[in-house]
């Protein structure tokens, strides 16, 4: 067998491979006395067919029987004798086998890139400053009563206006798409919340209970049938009950409905506190990526797609699992795995290289995670439960692809703070927000 590795680049090789012609006759002349054993032709018993005919009738049995065993007999040594460990199965072209003839074939593969990570001592990072903001804070406070409000019927006669919220039927049909068309009875709309199609809540002010209306709306770009994005969308629209808003009364009562305060100054000193806690570990995590950005920026490679791959299903299943709790899906945010892969594959193939790139760090500084990091991570998992964390500790003990991975993701956490402690890092101002 002769084996040519070709190099495409960092992370592909090509094998071509030559099979000599008599290991090629040997595995024909092998495969046409196994089928014809089993053979069945008209006017012969089972294994009686003389091998003229069954060569005549068998030949593409035969082919594809020879060839995948020859793949199987070659390839997997050729790898090992090159020392290549592909990452997924190898992409295979091949010439036509034919007897008499040595059999060639080429198999694609990707590989690990060999990562040599430098640079990475005296990265420049700018931090974003902590600025207390006690209007996030009453921002919070403001949601917490929107959230408490009661609603209520309005006055007889009344028009709907922005801050109600309206109960109401709908028919809902685009001409010429009568897969568009839905209804709804009962259907509760916040007026003014812009949670719905553009156009669709401003027509419902003005409204007054048992009224009928035609609201005629642009169905947007980006709507989830892109063929009738453009056209006019009719809800024919029958208003049922309008109610509003009645909100609490900022006092001691209700701070007490939030757990163990008992008055104003009390929640707001724990909102602040949320809110310190919260804006630290953002700034924490950006800096955490910007470090990363500067990483690989210093270090540019190329990644498997293979890698690629398996970080986009990562992430994919990640969503579908948030949303899942929260009773959603992806299609309800204009989603599907296709489309996410495509939106979403560029910051899977940053991780991939923020990934590797850790990867040598750790290796390259020695970078170790003992046993009392893992007790810490242990107890940090358990929240302060005796009983889960035994459980934690009895499973990780057990189980060593778990322990594995939660080391590995020790190491990467300690890789990050070295970089940090290595960086030059310059406290900013804080962007200022949109309307500011």
């Amino acid at each position: 067998m002769q084996v040519q590795v070709e190099t495409i680049n960092s992370v592909t090789k090509k094998l071509n491979i030559e099979v000599p012609v008599e290991q090629v006759n040997s595995e024909i002349e092998k495969s046409y006395a196994a089928i014809q054993k089993r053979a069945k032709l008209q006017g012969f018993r089972p294994g009686k067919a003389p091998m003229s005919l069954v060569r005549r009738t068998y030949s593409d049995a035969m082919r594809d029987d020879v060839m995948r065993r020859l793949y199987e007999k070659t390839l997997f040594k050729a790898l090992d004798e090159n020392k290549i460990e592909p990452l997924d199965p190898p992409s295979i072209e091949s010439d036509m086998l034919a007897e008499g003839e040595p059999f060639k074939y080429s198999a694609t593969v990707e590989v690990m890139p060999e990562v040599k990570v430098k640079g990475y001592k005296g990265l420049e990072l700018t931090k974003e400053k902590y600025v207390p903001s006690p209007e996030s804070v009453e921002g919070e406070i403001v949601r917490m009563r929107e959230n408490m409000a009661q609603l209520v019927p309005v006055e007889e006669g009344a028009a709907v206006e922005n801050g109600h919220v309206v109960i109401l039927d709908y028919t809902f049909s685009v001409d010429g798409f009568p897969e568009e068309t839905q209804n709804a009875d009962e259907a509760e709309v916040q007026v003014g919340a812009n949670l719905l199609m553009p156009g669709f809540e401003e027509q419902l002010v003005g409204m007054k209970v048992g009224e009928e209306r035609a609201i005629r709306i642009t169905l947007p770009e980006g709507y989830r049938n892109p063929e009738a994005a453009g056209k006019e969308g009719v809800f024919q629209v029958t208003l049922k009950e309008i109610k509003r808003k009645e909100l609490p009364e900022l006092d001691d009562e209700f701070a007490q409905q939030f757990g163990e305060y008992e008055n104003m100054e009390q929640l707001r000193a724990k909102l602040t506190e949320y809110r310190e806690q919260h804006e630290l570990d953002r700034i924490d995590m950006a800096l955490k990526d910007m470090v990363i950005e500067k990483l690989i920026e210093k270090n540019p490679l190329d990644v498997p797609q293979a890698m690629v791959n398996r970080q986009l299903e990562f992430m994919l299943n990640n969503l579908k699992n948030r949303l899942k709790v929260q009773q959603m899906t992806l299609e309800m945010m204009g989603l599907n795995d296709d489309i996410f892969k495509v939106r979403f594959c560029d910051m899977a193939v940053s991780k991939v290289k923020g990934g590797l790139l850790l990867m040598a760090l750790v290796e390259k500084e020695k970078i170790e995670a003992g046993d009392d990091e893992l007790e810490k991570r242990y107890e940090q998992m358990a929240s302060g439960n005796a009983d889960l964390l035994e459980k934690i500790r009895q499973y990780h003990a057990t189980n060593q692809s778990a322990r594995e991975r939660l080391i590995s993701e020790i190491k990467d956490e300690k890789a990050i703070q070295f970089l940090l402690d290595n960086a030059k890092i310059t406290e900013v101002e804080a962007p200022a927000k949109q309307g500011e």
